[in-house]
């Protein structure tokens, strides 16, 4: 994938992978050098690295729906160039590193080095490689909006 083609699809809703623990259904909400950044109802915003990404789809009958809306404080993670930039804001701050699957890592990002990450989980320090590293979230998930039933707010 590559950074033209994720432009192309800002704000709109697709699928990324197609299946697995990383797959996901999101709105765009920026496309960068080396990643993008997705809003979704499980994870809130997960940024995406483009070389890990095998397919994204898109949905021509506009079926697929997001409800979250895009945290407060994204606005500051737009003017990161690169993945690792996002890395360092995300510095002692709870993250999740590749969404599902054996790989999959939580904990406090406590150092972002050249070629790996430090994670600090309890009582272990997890060193990730940054290779290896195919998404990541941070903290919080996103608020969704309340239902409307009967035209009132739930």
């Amino acid at each position: 994938m590559n950074r033209d083609l994720l432009q192309s699809l800002l704000n709109q809703v697709v699928k990324v992978d197609r299946g697995g623990p990383e797959s996901r259904v999101g709105r765009v909400l920026s496309a960068h050098n080396d990643y993008f950044a997705l809003l979704t109802d499980e994870d809130g915003v997960i940024f995406y690295k483009l070389q890990h990404v095998k397919s994204i789809t898109q949905d021509s009958k506009n079926e697929m729906k997001i409800k979250a809306e895009v945290p407060k404080d994204f606005k500051k993670f737009e003017s990161f160039m690169d993945f690792r930039a996002v890395l360092n804001e995300l510095r002692h701050k709870w993250i999740k590193i590749n969404r599902g699957g054996p790989e999959s890592v939580e904990g406090v990002l406590e150092e972002v080095l050249d070629d790996y990450i430090t994670i600090v989980l309890n009582n272990e320090v997890i060193r990730v490689a940054m290779f290896h590293i195919r998404n990541v979230s941070y903290g919080k998930k996103t608020e969704k909006k309340p239902e409307k039933q009967n035209g009132e707010e739930s």
